[in-house]
């Protein structure tokens, strides 16, 4: 039975994001064949697929490796995140269904109660979810693809640092929720944007940032040295 190389680009991507596979590393076809239990075609097509996406460079003469991005290819993340997270909630606010406002609502809710008895892992788990939701209540498939992939390069350079009042980010995702369900477009975008220029202080860099190579960004990254 062959395995299709959608499954290899996942298994790999898996991997890279959770560092598996460390940043500037090689990805010999052979040996990631051997490692997931496939021939070297979906492997090879798994790869252009992640370097179309940004997680693997090929350089001539030396093969893939895992990509190495900068701290303002890290930043830009950001910014395209809320740029595209708003648009999301205003096209749920016009197109989502009663299921994503159950889940959605049910989120929230599951998101204040935690707040209150402090489970920070929880809390972000709970909060992936509830933005990928948001998306998928989009009803647009180009846009929820490239949130998806964004939430994964997101997840691979950043760690996300729990607010010091979490309670306040899950009261704004609920009135996010409340206006997606009363059909306010501008609200629904509005709020969102609101939240994610909030939440965005508590991502740290994952990699020591290469002042040398880049100037210091317009988005305010930290790093882990940062100070709280």
């Amino acid at each position: 039975m062959r395995i299709p190389a959608h499954s290899v680009c996942t298994a790999i991507r898996d991997d890279i994001v959770s560092g598996v596979h460390e940043r500037g590393g090689r990805l010999t076809e052979e040996v990631l064949a051997r490692r997931y239990g496939v021939s070297r075609v979906p492997v090879r097509e798994a790869l252009r697929t992640l370097e179309a996406e940004g997680f693997v460079l090929t350089r001539r003469h030396a093969g893939a490796c895992v990509a190495e991005p900068t701290e303002q290819e890290a930043a830009d993340l950001l910014d395209i995140r809320t740029a595209l997270e708003p648009l999301a909630a205003a096209r749920a606010a016009q197109r989502r269904t009663e299921s994503h406002l159950k889940v959605l609502r049910g989120l929230v809710r599951l998101g204040q109660e935690r707040s209150v008895r402090g489970h920070s892992e929880d809390l972000r788990s709970l909060g992936g979810w509830f933005h990928e939701t948001l998306a998928q209540a989009s009803d647009s498939p180009g846009l929820i693809a490239l949130l998806t992939q964004l939430r994964h390069k997101i997840s691979w350079m950043y760690t996300i640092e729990a607010p010091r009042r979490p309670a306040d980010s899950w009261a704004e995702r609920g009135a996010i929720v409340d206006a997606v369900a009363r059909g306010d477009a501008e609200r629904a975008r509005s709020l969102t944007a609101l939240h994610g220029e909030r939440t965005a202080p508590f991502h740290r860099l994952k990699f020591a940032p290469d002042r040398s190579r880049v100037r210091s960004s317009q988005h305010a990254v930290n790093t882990a040295s940062s100070p709280d």
